[in-house]
């Protein structure tokens, strides 16, 4: 009976794993927006202050601290921000970029773009640690083969 019960929950634990690896790697499109001005310096939904320098963002359901690679699906070009807030909040938009992150993939006088959001599926050992709270701009990026 107790064997019965092990393997029981360690399928159940299987079928959670495998679940929310497949998540992780789908691919979601839509609309990406920037962080207005007046957000600088005010407290994001994970206790963060948020700073236009910093290479972070706002989506709905991702876990804070989750690294996302975003994609202008106009021009290709691609950033890899970190989760740390909730939003945005109008329809058809799926993530809002800080205003550095936004600079690194189009116009930011255009403002709102069609972009592809990944899972970043990179190892967080490998960003050296000043990267992680300092980023550096994407053209640097590729020196280190980000």
């Amino acid at each position: 009976m107790m064997f019965r019960l092990s393997i029981l929950i360690c399928f159940t634990l299987l079928q959670f794993n495998l679940h929310a690896q497949k998540t992780q790697t789908s691919i979601e499109k839509g609309k990406a927006s920037f962080y207005a001005d007046k957000f600088e310096g005010k407290r994001t939904s994970c206790g963060e202050r948020y700073h236009h320098k910093n290479y972070t963002a706002a989506h709905r359901s991702l876990p804070f601290g989750t690294w996302v690679k975003v994609v202008n699906m106009d021009n290709k070009k691609a950033v890899i921000v970190r989760i740390t807030d909730r939003g945005p909040f109008i329809k058809g938009r799926i993530i809002d970029l800080s205003k550095s992150a936004i600079k690194e993939i189009g116009n930011i006088n255009q403002g709102v773009f069609s972009v592809s959001v990944e899972v970043y599926q990179k190892d967080l050992d490998m960003i050296p640690i000043q990267y992680i709270f300092n980023p550096i701009p994407a053209k640097e990026q590729m020196q280190f083969g980000f």
